[in-house]
């Protein structure tokens, strides 16, 4: 793979201590960073296969979706005027269109996907969805990391249930031996609502046994909490945790409903996680706000995600960052609660933690995996500024992406795509899409 040398930019490592260089250079080779720091301890050019000069740029670790559906971009511009936090809209705005997906829809859809992401920095991402296999081959086709948890819905059904859990199992055994890149978890979709509590058991059971984790939705809005109050007086997070579903590693989406008790069981367990998708929660109209601070107090990772292109319509997590700082002033009453440093850590080194990556991913450090992102700030709506942070999370955009290696492998470069050309990702998917929507209008007509 060779050497490479980026130089002369806005270094953020992102490392423990918040080490940022005005001016540095990060420098990799055979996928693994091999050095950082100011210029002035800069190697020669000569000692590497390649060298970019990247003055008015942003080197930076690669961002980390920590929730997301990347086959639903199919359903974008679908749901408006649609809560998908509720049981009723997400099941009239996709559960009734999904059962028209076919396993031949989801490669195109995850390519898209994956092209979008990766043009905005994003280099790792949580997804969770059905036809896990064929997002996997999309995952490994475009060169990002991915978890990929195997989405189970069981809506009462308890063949299906089993049914499901068999073959996510058997997706864990498939995935095991993958490069790397993709690595397979559980994906409940979420706790009591569409999954009972047997199957839950069930699933925390396998995934402890495979040392996997589990990314599913919860608390978000009071129907989560509907049976578990009437059976046992609880919330379904304190009900989970007597169960000993919280002894694994849990990764929880959305969380816009947590008590102080859910909180602290969050606190308490070994490897519990929370996405905080700041940009869908407020377009699904539920009052909640995930209680981000009161979280980060207690000491539970909190990592960003987009949620799925139909709750959110973007993958940018540079926005998402921001969104995520505004509602965070509005939710406390109180300017900047979260700091644009932290809002970055949260976007980046967070969330390889939620997903048990922080030591391969996350930061600029020596060893680590060389996943990392220029970001061109020499254009119009940047300039010159003492804290570096605060320009790229309000001032920033992921369209401003212009260089991203995962791996050490350059999948961007000058914002375009090495491994496929993106007109020929977006063409297949544009037939991908209308012959999925006819097929979905014709089982309506059935209906």
């Amino acid at each position: 793979m060779g050497s490479t040398l980026l130089r002369n930019a806005w270094v953020l490592t992102v490392d423990s201590g918040n080490a940022v260089y005005p001016a540095g250079w990060v420098a990799f080779a055979d996928g693994r960073i091999t050095g950082v720091g100011p210029m002035e301890t800069c190697p020669a050019a000569t000692d590497f296969d390649e060298v970019k000069e990247l003055s008015g740029h942003v080197v930076m670790p690669g961002l980390v979706n920590a929730h997301t559906h990347s086959a639903m971009v199919l359903f974008r511009g679908r749901s408006e005027g649609q809560s998908l936090l509720t049981m009723e809209g997400w099941y009239n705005s996709i559960r009734e269109p999904e059962l028209s997906l076919v396993a031949s829809d989801i490669g195109p859809a995850v390519a898209l996907s994956c092209a979008e992401m990766v043009l905005t920095g994003t280099t790792t991402f949580c997804d969770q969805y059905f036809f896990a296999e064929e997002i996997a081959e999309a995952v490994k086709q475009a060169g990002l990391r991915a978890v990929i948890a195997y989405g189970i819905v069981q809506l009462g059904d308890k063949a299906r249930g089993e049914e499901e859990l068999a073959l996510a199992t058997n997706f864990l055994r498939q995935q095991r031996s993958a490069d790397g890149r993709v690595i397979p978890w559980f994906g409940p979709h979420a706790p009591y609502v569409d999954n009972t509590e047997d199957l839950l058991l069930a699933e925390v059971a396998v995934a402890n046994e495979y040392g996997v984790g589990l990314h599913l939705h919860m608390a978000c809005g009071p129907e989560d909490n509907e049976e578990t109050e009437r059976r046992y007086g609880t919330t379904a997070a304190v009900a989970l945790e007597k169960l000993g579903f919280f002894n694994g590693r849990i990764h929880a989406a959305h969380c816009l409903d947590l008590s102080p008790e859910d909180i602290a069981v969050f606190a308490r367990a070994p490897h519990a996680s929370i996405s905080h998708n700041a940009t869908a929660g407020l377009r699904s109209g539920r009052e909640g706000i995930c209680p981000v601070v009161d979280l980060k107090v207690a000491g539970v990772t909190v990592a960003l995600g987009t949620d799925n292109v139909a709750a959110n319509n973007g993958y940018d997590m540079i926005n998402e960052m921001r969104v995520a700082g505004l509602v965070a002033s509005h939710r406390e009453g109180r300017a900047q609660p979260i700091s644009s440093a932290e809002l970055v850590r949260m976007a980046t080194i967070e969330g390889a933690k939620a997903l048990g990556l922080e030591n391969e991913i996350g930061s600029l450090e020596i060893g680590k995996s060389a996943d990392i992102i220029a970001i061109d700030i020499s254009g119009a709506g940047y300039s010159e500024t003492p804290d570096i942070e605060t320009l790229l999370v309000y001032s920033g955009s992921g369209r401003d992406v212009r260089h991203v290696f995962v791996a050490g492998e350059q999948l961007v470069a000058d914002r375009q795509l090495l491994r496929r050309p993106f007109s020929e990702i977006r063409a297949e998917y544009s037939n991908t899409y209308k012959d999925f929507w006819a097929r979905v209008e014709a089982a309506r007509k059935v209906a």
